[in-house]
């Protein structure tokens, strides 16, 4: 990925790279389908107050306005760019927030525990860099329910995200869980009464360090030496297996909030030991920094590409979406597929077999052969078989380098008496075919992506 993008932060992939996208994403619906996730989509834009419901985000929302307003006056449809106008209108930055509003809106019409799948554009107005982009495409799986939502969910969907980064073409991946109750039953139990704040500094650990975030908790929370210590000696605490608790149990803290975080995150992790081993470890640092969390906690890294932060993240949420006196519980996660793909285009990790659909391109031997290439092509196409027709009826050559250029693996001959003819570029090899008969090798009928 040498080629410099004409607008920073609004990624543009060649037709080749575009191919390792769509595998992406077409596997990652594949995976979703198998497991019941019904597909939605909701509206690019929100209400300002609607978006910032999420957090201290602001900074990074772009607003909406039309060029036509009149300087000062919001448009009849209200749209405008004052930010302090909550039902001003700004482009979703995550697949969340419209999510909840989509979910009340619907309710009506929802069979409940819903499971969705999205994947659609995000917009964010963050400084561009390797793995950040201003315009980028998220996938998110949720389970919702009416009024409660059995914890079994965040341990299903933690399994569903495994299976489905297992089988993309990426290296090794590590889902790290923790779980909000835990996190804030132990502050609470050490004496730090703002967990939201003790939560919000830990998150910063791996950018500043541990040293910085203790004079964090000292300076803006009022921590202790003996609290900042104990909140960092929790952060330290990563396990592949469930010897988590009792590494907990041993810093003597007693809290009953603690204790059923403890349970819950025990079993997320004693189901992914069994069915994804290797893939999941409890990891006591991991805080989301987002105050809507309310129990598991996921964040993903690649192994070896640490560096590019997680790749997928997520967790469960029991009061985003509400309505009346109802409430809509929820648990979910979010893979950045561009944040993915930007890393295997710029490490070579996967590769299409060809930069063009098409397997067979039609020669032509005359600009009077053009219908009956036209045929011959259909009657591929009706079998499956991506095919075009060649613009003109220059020798053959050229058009066999023209099929070579754009990267099709074969070309299709026919004289004047109608006889058929395929050529493999690749090996020269040219045999007799029948256009209702002919296919190409199995590796050659499709583009695949091959993992490096």
């Amino acid at each position: 990925m040498a080629r410099t993008a004409s607008l920073s932060g609004f990624p543009e992939w060649l037709p080749e790279e575009r191919m390792v996208e769509l595998h992406v994403l077409d596997t990652l619906r594949r995976v979703f389908e198998l497991h019941g996730f019904s597909s939605i989509e909701t509206r690019a834009v929100e209400t300002v107050g609607q978006l910032l419901r999420k957090g201290e985000i602001d900074k990074e929302v772009y607003g909406l306005s039309r060029l036509q307003d009149d300087e000062g006056a919001p448009a009849p449809d209200g749209a405008t760019s004052h930010r302090s106008d909550p039902h001003a209108l700004a482009l979703h930055f995550d697949l969340t927030v419209p999510f909840a509003r989509y979910v009340v809106e619907n309710a009506g019409y929802l069979a409940f525990p819903f499971r969705r799948y999205q994947i659609q554009k995000v917009w964010r107005g963050e400084r561009p860099q390797e793995g950040r982009a201003r315009e980028f495409t998220q996938a998110d799986i949720d389970i919702v329910g009416d009024g409660n939502l059995p914890f079994r969910y965040d341990v299903e969907i933690a399994l569903v995200i495994a299976e489905a980064l297992s089988a993309l073409p990426i290296p090794d991946f590590l889902l790290r869980i923790n779980n909000r109750k835990l996190a804030e039953g132990f502050y609470d139990g050490i004496g730090l009464s703002d967990t939201a704040g003790v939560l919000r500094s830990i998150d910063k650990l791996e950018k500043i360090g541990a040293a910085k975030v203790a004079e964090l908790l000292r300076s803006e929370l009022g921590a202790t030496v003996e609290q900042a210590q104990l909140a960092l000696k929790l952060a330290s605490i990563r396990t592949g297996d469930t010897s988590f608790v009792a590494q907990v149990r041993a810093l003597g803290v007693s809290n009953e909030l603690l204790e059923e975080g403890l349970a819950e995150l025990e079993q997320v992790i004693a189901a992914a030991v069994q069915r994804a081993p290797g893939k999941v470890v409890a990891d006591l640092s991991i805080a989301r920094g987002l105050d809507y969390y309310t129990g598991t906690v996921v964040e993903t890294v690649l192994v070896g590409h640490e560096q590019l932060g997680s790749i997928c993240s997520g967790g469960r949420y029991d009061a985003l979406a509400s309505k009346g006196n109802r409430t809509f519980p929820g648990v979910g996660l979010s893979i950045g597929v561009t944040r993915l793909v930007s890393r295997i285009l710029s490490q070579d990790l996967a590769k299409a077999t060809r930069s063009v659909p098409t397997a067979v391109l039609v020669a032509l031997s005359s600009d009077d052969s053009w219908g009956a290439a036209q045929d011959v092509a259909a009657e591929l196409r009706g079998r499956g078989i991506a095919t075009e027709v060649a613009a003109k009826a220059e020798k053959f050559g050229k058009q066999i380098k023209f099929a070579d250029r754009r990267g099709i693996p074969f070309v299709w001959f026919t004289d004047d008496e109608g006889k058929h003819q395929v050529k493999d570029i690749r090996s020269g090899e040219q045999v007799d075919a029948d256009p209702a008969s002919w296919a190409p090798a199995a590796e050659d009928l499709h583009v695949r992506i091959l993992k490096a």
